[in-house]
């Protein structure tokens, strides 16, 4: 289903006495078959979105709690006017349509970009949040913020042509993720026609994958109706890890250490049960055993296969600020002083459990201050295939 859109506010025009009309609009790309006058007395009206449209822009608007006003300074665009250019499939002649009004613009927080997906929007939403990881150097303090609205489901013409009027409007920029090569020309065709810069990211690597095995793409996105995913081995070696590792988490049935095929071990707050979750999502099963002063480990964590073991660490600092919000979490007052929170003792912790990864050096310890908890899990899996596969060059592999 469509996401919500940034609010677009319609202004009125106010004239004074010596003002002149509205400004010259400017030249018109397109050679129109028919006369200025014919032209002007067929144009349609001007294009004010739809209700739907404007109802998801004034919701999205509240809850980010920006002001609807108009934008001051508008970049150059094609006047509704002028040019009313309309795509219904990719490759019909451009006759007339809608174009957006200038004047429904706001003012922008930052810059937007539109993500369109005919799926569940997965790829190009993480397509462009890693393309953006390189701009946290302007991101960070909104030196160049970024607005991203994810438009998942689109699977006809249509509800792409309203998105790509409201990207228009908000001088978005759009990428998208189309199976269907005539909804992703259709994409194409239309962002040229009215100046918007446009990414398509499914298409050239499906293009260049098919040219690679001499096969042509089926053209439909993987929801699409006839497309049968059955319940593979792998879907149920998936759901099993998923079992297996919740009933493991923060060091439970320790005598099932053996039947892991990963086993974290780090102090608390390290994040061994978010990255355990995510590596089961991926079919590892996974177990996580929290090392606290004063609590014995289990025996078992020496007995089992020392590559299938990995310490996690973090830098003190920052984990004390985890801490505090935690204990802050559990209600704790400042009154209630709290060794789990205080730095002496998350030094102290710290210390314990690196004494432990240097008595068994075979165990891999992954320092996780400052990485995602995907970016953990790809140095826990490289590093994991390349010891049970012992290959020369770290890969993860995987056969369709």
């Amino acid at each position: 289903m469509l996401a919500s859109t940034t609010a677009v506010r319609s202004s009125s025009h106010h004239s004074t006495p010596g003002s002149t009309d509205r400004k010259p609009n400017p030249p018109n790309p397109i050679s129109l078959p028919y006369s200025q006058a014919n032209r002007a007395a067929s144009e349609p009206p001007k294009f004010k979105g739809s209700p739907q449209l404007n109802r998801w822009s004034r919701a999205r608007a509240i809850r980010s709690g920006r002001k609807l006003e108009r934008q001051r300074q508008l970049r150059p665009q094609v006047d509704v006017e002028e040019m009313n250019p309309r795509v219904v499939q990719p490759k019909e002649r451009v006759s007339s349509a809608e174009a957006p009004d200038n004047d429904d613009r706001e003012v922008a927080t930052g810059k937007s970009i539109f993500m369109v997906s005919d799926g569940t929007g997965w790829t190009v939403e993480h397509s462009v949040g890693a393309a953006l990881g390189q701009f946290e150097h302007c991101l960070v303090d909104r030196g160049c913020s970024v607005n991203t609205h994810l438009f998942s489901g689109i699977d006809d013409v249509e509800g792409l042509m309203e998105i790509v009027k409201q990207a228009a409007k908000e001088g978005a920029m759009l990428v998208y993720t189309l199976a269907d090569p005539s909804m992703a020309e259709s994409a194409r065709h239309a962002c040229k026609l009215w100046g918007i810069p446009s990414t398509d990211i499914l298409g050239p690597i499906t293009e260049a994958v098919a040219s690679h095995l001499g096969v042509s793409p089926s053209g439909l996105p993987r929801g699409a109706p006839g497309r049968n995913f059955p319940l593979s081995e792998e879907y149920f070696k998936r759901i099993e890890a998923i079992e297996f590792t919740i009933k493991q988490d923060d060091g439970a049935l320790p005598q099932n250490l053996h039947n892991a095929e990963i086993v974290l071990a780090g102090v608390s707050r390290t994040g061994k049960t978010p990255l355990s979750i995510y590596l089961a999502q991926k079919g590892y099963k996974v177990a996580n055993v929290p090392i606290v002063i004063g609590a014995e480990l289990p025996h078992t964590l020496f007995e089992v296969e020392p590559e299938k073991v990995f310490g996690l660490t973090i830098n003190p600092v920052v984990l004390h600020t985890i801490r505090k919000a935690r204990a802050k979490s559990l209600g704790f007052c400042q009154e209630i002083r709290s060794n789990y929170s205080e730095m002496d003792h998350v030094r102290a912790e710290l210390d314990f459990a690196g004494k432990i990864f240097a008595q068994n050096p075979t165990w891999p310890v992954i320092e996780v201050t400052g990485k995602a908890i995907e970016e953990t899990a790809a140095v826990v899996l490289r590093l994991y295939h390349d010891r049970k596969h012992k290959c020369s060059m770290p890969r993860i592999s995987k056969r369709y």
